[in-house]
């Protein structure tokens, strides 16, 4: 049973943001120019790279809800390395988890994840890049040979073609978000929350807090969050609550950047949309800030006896009536996944049957 209320809660918190990440992956695709997402992520160099950090910074996304709409910005063009260094600092900071951080955790804590989360996204960026450097090679090459004639023919094709009005781009862009881009991550995020329930059900809180401080807590820190699905304004009282009982500051820095941007989810996609030499130069990319930035909190801490400023409120166990709606409306979206497919089959082997 707990397992269950833990997999409706999850369900319950994550359902809002993904059904906004879902909307701008079908805004981005059917609204927003591909030229102008190629023009600003698509050359594979440092400059696209900081520049899906930097995009992807205030975006209040969830771990999973970043997904759709980071693949809408691949697909729409962008390099492997922005789309990574996107994928990173999306679910790792927002300006919600911002200014919560600064609510529970204090103004270090406030500053020092947007600081950790754009590090890591783009050192991210640059291992996707360096890792994946003989594609990029390819692509240079091939570009080079084609790019007058595509040049021009998209040219030509854009001043050929009239916009349709706003408001049809816009159900366009729905009809993309909810139905295309949820069918390419159901199965991810599925997984992905199915796992999350079990850990947090089955693993109890005092196992990672005999770890205390040091590189081991923060390596304990990477194990717990590496599976886990958890949004990034969701981690921060999971991690105040392990600095109320010891953990050391940059340990708690560690899970609140490495939880939102390393789930089964995320790394699931990545291998099938990136590959999987870029799923590995991600992983050590996020993994290695992450640690770097805690150990860096922690000599802070010590050399200026910064104090923990936490403040921590009591929740309900209680969810209000439109977040409950958001989720069964996001379970009915991804059951229609697996449904509809059946649906079709069996009308389409009807008439058959009728003919027999």
């Amino acid at each position: 049973m707990s397992f269950l209320t833990n997999f409706w809660s999850l369900i319950i918190e994550s359902a809002p943001w993904l059904l906004v990440g879902y909307l701008l992956a079908g805004i981005i695709k059917q609204v927003i120019p591909s030229v102008w997402v190629e023009k600003q992520l698509a050359k594979p160099g440092f400059t696209s790279i900081v520049k899906g950090a930097f995009i992807g910074a205030p975006l209040p996304l969830c771990s999973c809800g970043v997904i759709p709409t980071a693949l809408a910005i691949r697909k729409a063009g962008a390099s492997k390395g922005a789309t990574s260094s996107f994928l990173v600092a999306t679910p790792e900071t927002g300006v919600d988890s911002i200014s919560f951080s600064y609510a529970v955790l204090g103004p270090i804590f406030a500053l020092m994840r947007p600081i950790g989360a754009l590090s890591s996204a783009i050192v991210a960026g640059v291992l996707v890049n360096i890792l994946d450097e003989e594609e990029n090679e390819t692509k240079k090459g091939v570009a080079e040979t084609v790019s007058c004639c595509a040049s021009e023919q998209q040219v030509e094709q854009q001043e050929g073609q009239t916009l349709p009005p706003l408001s049809e781009r816009f159900i366009s862009a729905v009809k993309y978000g909810y139905g295309r881009m949820i069918s390419d991550t159901a199965k991810w995020l599925a997984i992905g929350l199915v796992a999350a329930a079990i850990i947090t059900t089955v693993i109890p809180q005092s196992f990672f807090l005999q770890w205390g401080e040091g590189l081991m807590a923060m390596v304990v820190m990477v194990v717990v969050g590496l599976p886990m699905y958890i949004c990034a304004t969701a981690s921060t009282p999971v991690a105040a609550s392990f600095l109320f009982a010891g953990i050391s500051p940059g340990a708690a820095l560690v899970f609140m950047l490495t939880g939102p941007a390393t789930n089964i989810a995320t790394m699931g996609v990545i291998k099938e949309q990136l590959g999987f030499r870029s799923l590995v130069a991600y992983l050590v990319g996020v993994i290695g800030t992450a640690i770097l930035c805690g150990l860096l909190l922690n000599e802070l801490y010590r050399a200026f006896a910064w104090p923990l400023q936490l403040s921590m409120e009591a929740h309900g166990e209680s969810y209000p009536l439109w977040r409950q709606i958001a989720a069964i409306a996001l379970v009915g979206l991804i059951a229609r996944v697996w449904v509809q497919p059946l649906v079709t089959r069996k009308e389409t082997l009807s008439p058959n049957a009728e003919q027999v």
